[in-house]
């Protein structure tokens, strides 16, 4: 073999080697990149672990700092709310004593208005000696119902009833018509010296009525409608009449019923005269029937008036001509010794009470609406 040739194969295989060494320093710094690669991940992976707990830790630490004000502030709502619970229920508590002291109250009120009606009528029922006991009985040891036959025999109530509707019923309707005709001249006419006038009627309110008794005794007196050497009446009119006439004007009425008046457009009245329609008119088809519950009012009032009286037919009529309350006055006395027999007179005064007491009963809605319209500027 040539010199040349083994220096070719020389030559190639020390390229060879050369390769192989290159290739063998190729794969190890690929395996140290490798590694470092491994090493680089496994530390991060290290450190991310390390970071949580860490981060746990300090977020226990930071979570035990604060503990201290979330505990103060639930400490002061529930105090809060305690301090509530407690306002409530003893507002609650007052609102329950407050209940029962007004309906104590209002209880007791009614017993001491309903026990006079009551001793009334269990009087009535009782015997004169029952009656005059030393300790008296809360119920009628005898129920004695011959008390109100007697009673109507010995005060003539039958009489006594005549007179008092008459003079009732005359004068109610009488003042009525007295009454609307001087509301309406004042709610709706124009005058001179309209408000004047109505201002010096309003004052003569405040005059007591027994003023009034002694003006009308000396005024009636002198008409000669009273026998003045014995203060009895001495003919029908004179029976009669002295109880209805000096009573027919009432301001208290006329007041009432104005105000009510007031209360209606005053166009109405002006469209009316428009159309020609008479005042007289006018007022029975509109201001009437507007006006009814406050004339139902009157109404009933001015009967209970009449009902009621004592001492003006005591002071001017005769015996026959008296009403209802005189005749309970004296009807039960005995002549001689003046003594009364009370559970007859009890009996009557019951039959005198329940026409009162069923018309409050069934018209006092009428009587309080009355009122109320009067009273209010619409």
């Amino acid at each position: 073999m040539s010199e040349s040739q083994n220096e070719k194969l020389e030559a190639v295989e020390a390229a060879e080697e050369a390769a192989v060494a290159e290739a063998q320093e190729a794969a190890a710094s690929e395996a140290e990149v490798q590694e470092a690669a491994e090493e680089a991940v496994e530390a991060e992976a290290s450190e991310a672990a390390e970071e949580p707990a860490e981060a746990v830790e300090v977020q226990e630490v930071s979570a035990e700092e604060p503990t201290a004000k979330p505990t103060k502030s639930k400490k002061i709502k529930t105090m809060q709310e305690k301090d509530l619970k407690k306002v409530v229920s003893a507002q609650k508590v007052f609102k329950v004593i407050a209940q029962i002291l007004l309906y104590l109250f209002l209880g007791s009120m009614a017993l001491v208005i309903i026990f006079p009606f009551y001793w009334m009528i269990i009087s009535s029922l009782k015997s004169v000696q029952e009656y005059e006991l030393p300790i008296p009985t809360l119920f009628p040891q005898t129920i004695v119902w011959s008390n109100y036959s007697e009673a109507i025999k010995a005060a003539s109530l039958f009489n006594l009833f005549k007179n008092t509707v008459i003079v009732g019923v005359v004068s109610t309707i009488l003042s009525l018509i007295v009454t609307v005709i001087s509301a309406f001249v004042f709610a709706r006419l124009e005058f001179k010296g309209r408000d004047t006038l109505f201002a010096v009627l309003l004052g003569t309110m405040m005059i007591p009525g027994e003023l009034f008794t002694i003006t009308n005794y000396v005024t009636v007196s002198k008409w000669g409608w009273v026998d003045t050497t014995t203060g009895n009446s001495i003919n029908f009119l004179q029976g009669y009449g002295v109880l209805i006439i000096p009573f027919l004007i009432s301001i208290f009425y006329i007041y009432l019923l104005k105000q009510n008046f007031m209360q209606i457009p005053n166009e109405l009245y002006l469209a009316a005269k428009v159309d020609g329609t008479s005042d007289l008119k006018y007022l029975w088809k509109v201001m009437i029937p507007l006006a009814l519950p406050t004339l139902i009012s009157i109404t009933i009032l001015k009967m209970m008036g009449a009902w009621n009286s004592y001492v003006w037919p005591r002071l001017v009529s005769p015996q026959k001509f008296h009403l209802i309350t005189n005749g309970l006055r004296t009807a039960f006395q005995d002549a001689n010794t003046g003594v009364a027999n009370i559970p007859q007179q009890m009996a009557a005064v019951t039959m005198v009470s329940i026409p009162l007491f069923l018309v409050f009963i069934f018209l006092r809605k009428y009587i309080m609406k009355g009122v109320s319209r009067s009273g209010i500027k619409g």
